[in-house]
């Protein structure tokens, strides 16, 4: 599985990593750090990047199943 994460939408509201800390990760300014990039997820915490990606309010970041 893998997220990607479109760089015009994320607006630093940070609530991917509060809620899913081992798989979103923001920068130094608060935005996610992968922000413009696909990503895989780590097995294991395929749920977790399905939470941090459903809280998005901007829904800038899609969950690509495989």
């Amino acid at each position: 599985m893998r997220v990607s994460i479109d760089a015009t939408l994320c607006s630093g509201h940070g609530r991917c990593a509060k809620l899913a800390g081992d798989v979103y990760t923001l920068d130094s300014n608060g935005y996610n750090a992968e922000r413009g990039r696909t990503v895989e997820v780590s097995p294991g915490h395929e749920a977790a990047a399905r939470k941090g990606a459903r809280f998005c309010p901007e829904r800038a970041i899609q969950v690509l199943e495989e």
